[in-house]
Protein backbone atom coordinates (compact mmCIF):
# COMPACT_ATOMS: atom_id res chain seq x y z
CA UNK A 1 0.00 0.00 0.00
CA UNK A 2 3.03 2.23 1.03
CA UNK A 3 4.34 1.73 -2.64
CA UNK A 4 1.01 2.56 -4.33
CA UNK A 5 0.45 5.59 -2.34
CA UNK A 6 4.13 6.79 -3.46
CA UNK A 7 3.14 6.11 -7.01
CA UNK A 8 -0.31 8.05 -7.55
CA UNK A 9 1.70 11.20 -6.00
CA UNK A 10 4.44 10.71 -8.92
CA UNK A 11 4.62 13.76 -11.01
CA UNK A 12 5.19 12.29 -14.99
CA UNK A 13 6.08 14.82 -17.90
CA UNK A 14 5.20 13.32 -20.81
CA UNK A 15 7.45 14.71 -23.52
CA UNK A 16 6.09 15.11 -26.94
CA UNK A 17 2.56 14.15 -25.70
CA UNK A 18 0.03 13.46 -28.61
CA UNK A 19 -3.90 13.86 -28.91
CA UNK A 20 -3.93 11.32 -31.98
CA UNK A 21 -4.74 7.82 -30.36
CA UNK A 22 -2.76 6.54 -32.95
CA UNK A 23 0.72 7.59 -31.31
CA UNK A 24 2.68 5.67 -28.24
CA UNK A 25 2.99 9.20 -26.59
CA UNK A 26 -1.00 9.47 -26.22
CA UNK A 27 -1.10 5.52 -25.02
CA UNK A 28 1.39 6.08 -22.25
CA UNK A 29 -0.58 9.33 -21.32
CA UNK A 30 -3.82 7.31 -20.71
CA UNK A 31 -2.01 4.35 -19.07
CA UNK A 32 -0.43 6.66 -16.04
CA UNK A 33 -3.56 8.05 -16.04
CA UNK A 34 -5.44 5.37 -15.21
CA UNK A 35 -2.92 4.03 -13.24
CA UNK A 36 -3.44 7.13 -11.14
CA UNK A 37 0.22 8.96 -11.80
CA UNK A 38 -0.90 12.93 -12.04
CA UNK A 39 0.46 13.57 -15.35
CA UNK A 40 1.90 16.98 -17.55
CA UNK A 41 1.14 15.72 -21.21
CA UNK A 42 3.59 18.68 -22.72
CA UNK A 43 2.79 18.60 -26.44
CA UNK A 44 6.02 19.63 -28.68
CA UNK A 45 3.03 22.14 -30.56
CA UNK A 46 2.41 23.43 -27.23
CA UNK A 47 5.71 23.82 -26.29
CA UNK A 48 6.12 28.05 -26.16
CA UNK A 49 5.70 30.23 -23.62
CA UNK A 50 2.84 28.64 -21.89
CA UNK A 51 3.73 25.12 -21.16
CA UNK A 52 6.91 26.61 -20.24
CA UNK A 53 5.19 27.82 -16.93
CA UNK A 54 5.45 23.96 -16.25
CA UNK A 55 9.22 25.34 -15.34
CA UNK A 56 9.87 25.24 -11.66
CA UNK A 57 8.07 22.22 -10.59
CA UNK A 58 9.97 19.16 -9.75
CA UNK A 59 8.72 16.12 -12.02
CA UNK A 60 9.70 12.50 -10.60
CA UNK A 61 9.68 11.18 -14.05
CA UNK A 62 10.58 12.57 -17.50
CA UNK A 63 9.17 10.42 -20.32
CA UNK A 64 10.58 11.51 -24.07
CA UNK A 65 8.62 10.82 -26.88
CA UNK A 66 11.02 13.17 -29.06
CA UNK A 67 13.73 12.16 -31.06
CA UNK A 68 16.82 13.39 -30.37
CA UNK A 69 17.19 15.99 -33.17
CA UNK A 70 14.28 17.34 -31.13
CA UNK A 71 15.21 17.60 -28.27
CA UNK A 72 18.22 19.71 -28.02
CA UNK A 73 15.89 23.42 -27.45
CA UNK A 74 13.79 21.56 -24.65
CA UNK A 75 17.56 20.33 -22.79
CA UNK A 76 16.84 23.25 -20.25
CA UNK A 77 13.28 22.34 -19.95
CA UNK A 78 13.69 19.12 -18.88
CA UNK A 79 16.89 20.01 -16.32
CA UNK A 80 15.20 22.23 -14.52
CA UNK A 81 12.42 19.82 -13.84
CA UNK A 82 15.08 18.39 -11.59
CA UNK A 83 13.15 14.82 -12.24
CA UNK A 84 14.71 11.85 -10.42
CA UNK A 85 14.49 9.83 -13.63
CA UNK A 86 14.07 10.20 -17.28
CA UNK A 87 13.11 7.11 -20.21
CA UNK A 88 14.20 7.27 -23.58
CA UNK A 89 11.37 5.06 -25.30
CA UNK A 90 12.52 3.07 -28.00
CA UNK A 91 13.83 5.85 -30.48
CA UNK A 92 14.54 8.92 -28.73
CA UNK A 93 17.86 7.82 -27.08
CA UNK A 94 20.22 10.57 -26.99
CA UNK A 95 23.70 10.07 -25.78
CA UNK A 96 23.95 13.76 -25.42
CA UNK A 97 21.04 14.36 -22.83
CA UNK A 98 21.69 11.44 -21.37
CA UNK A 99 25.31 12.80 -20.53
CA UNK A 100 23.72 15.92 -18.99
CA UNK A 101 21.40 14.02 -16.85
CA UNK A 102 23.98 11.85 -15.61
CA UNK A 103 25.64 15.10 -14.77
CA UNK A 104 23.08 16.05 -12.62
CA UNK A 105 22.72 12.59 -10.79
CA UNK A 106 19.58 11.51 -13.43
CA UNK A 107 18.57 8.34 -13.76
CA UNK A 108 18.48 7.22 -16.96
CA UNK A 109 15.96 4.53 -18.61
CA UNK A 110 16.43 3.11 -21.65
CA UNK A 111 12.93 1.61 -22.21
CA UNK A 112 9.10 1.70 -23.54
CA UNK A 113 7.11 3.27 -20.77
CA UNK A 114 4.16 1.63 -22.24
CA UNK A 115 5.85 -2.12 -22.05
CA UNK A 116 6.70 -0.99 -18.50
CA UNK A 117 3.20 -0.24 -17.24
CA UNK A 118 1.64 -3.32 -18.79
CA UNK A 119 3.95 -5.79 -17.14
CA UNK A 120 4.48 -4.54 -13.92
CA UNK A 121 7.34 -3.26 -14.16
CA UNK A 122 6.86 0.44 -13.42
Amino acid sequence: LEHHLMSVAEKIVVLGASDNPMRPSFAAAKLLYNKGFDIYPVSINLLSDKSMELSGMQADTVTVFLHAAKQKKYYQYILSLHPKRIIFNPGTENPELEALAKSQQIQIIKGCTIAMLVSGIW
